[in-house]
């Protein structure tokens, strides 16, 4: 059994500097062994213990690299994730996981049959607002839930020159961002029975869907996701609604702006919100009303490479199982459907 897990990144663009370099850098079971970068070496200011490559070749054919990162756009995910499960890594990939349910089941397949661990890097399950909600939900503190109510927007009404703004590569708002919001109505709720879309490009000059309404279909409580790249004034990220109260919380996790402003996340407090962006919770339990914050417990990206690495060392269960990332595969195909149909699809 190793002590340390030696790592291969595929990429040091924004996945790579914010979300997964910074947490494997300060974790003892990781070490960074080498960054995939086809011409720049600016990894190595940050990192200079790190060797720069220039070919995937160099990652998959390292027999000291033991996991491979494969945060890359999301059109090539399955290629890479392939060849570095059959060059005998174990490997996350960034969400989503694929495009096509097809390729996410022979991923699958092949992970299994090469006794290598997949996952998927679904870290907003770590987010304290979103474990928050959880907390809410399972200690029924709203009576019985009714309505769950999730946005995750941004404000981007200017076309950037990236791969993702280009439809050839199947990409998209739902694709991007949905896949963290459904995952997280997967954790809470599981697979729906259907779901209803209304799937949009409203950015002027865009090329790809920017805009969604998903209505995830079960039978006692109603689940609506939605994004949009043209939100400057945002909502609530989260609104509940029960048979007691409602619990609504405004903001974000602060792991990510604190990760753009270069904070490791082994600083003290890290992923602490601040008491202003605490949610409001207006309910009844055991018979008194209660209206009030609610405390944000502190964020931890850290816990899904914590949960990996037992897994690799210690076979403990996946905390993030390809399968359910399939899963929102599934819901986003269904979706497509559902929005070209002007009607609910089941699943």
């Amino acid at each position: 059994m190793k002590d340390v897990i030696h790592v291969g990144l595929f990429s040091y663009g924004m996945s790579g500097r914010l979300f997964h370099a910074p947490f494997l850098h300060i974790s003892p079971k990781f070490s960074i062994k080498k960054i995939l970068q086809r011409s720049a070496s600016d990894a190595r200011i940050r990192y200079p213990y790190v060797e720069i490559a220039r070919t995937p070749d160099e990652l998959y054919h390292d027999p000291e690299i033991d996991l491979i990162v494969v945060n890359t756009p999301d059109h090539t995910h399955y290629e890479f994730a392939r060849d570095a499960l059959k060059a005998g890594k174990h490997v996350i990939v960034e969400k989503p996981f694929v495009l096509d349910i097809e390729k996410g089941e022979a991923l699958i397949e092949l992970a299994d049959r090469m006794g290598k661990k997949l996952t998927v890097y679904q870290n907003r399950r770590w987010e304290g607002d979103f474990l928050t909600v959880q907390r809410v939900i399972e200690q029924h503190l709203l009576g019985r839930l009714v309505e769950y109510d999730a946005h995750f927007d941004r404000f981007r009404n200017t076309i950037r020159d990236s791969w993702k703004e280009n439809p050839d590569n199947k990409t998209s708002v739902l694709y991007n961002l949905g896949s963290h919001l459904i995952d997280q109505a997967l954790i809470l709720f599981g697979m729906p029975e259907g779901v209803f879309a209304d799937i949009r490009t409203q950015r002027t000059g865009a090329r790809i869907d920017d805009a969604f309404d998903l209505l995830l279909i079960y039978p006692d409580v109603k689940v609506v996701l939605k994004s949009s790249y043209l939100v400057r004034e945002p909502g609530p990220r989260f609104r509940l609604n029960g048979t007691e109260g409602s619990y609504v919380k405004y903001g974000t996790d602060p792991q990510e702006e604190a990760l753009q402003a270069g904070h490791m996340p082994d600083e003290p407090d890290w992923g602490r919100e601040s008491e202003e962006n605490w949610g409001l919770i207006n309910t009844t339990i055991n018979g008194m009303h209660i209206r009030g914050k609610v405390e944000t417990f502190p964020g931890c990206y850290q816990e899904f490479f914590n949960n990996l690495y037992e897994a690799i060392v210690s076979g403990k269960e996946l905390a993030v199982k390809p399968t359910e990332s399939l899963n929102g595969i599934r819901i986003i195909r269904a979706a497509y459907k559902s929005c070209s149909k002007k009607a609910a699809v089941e699943l």
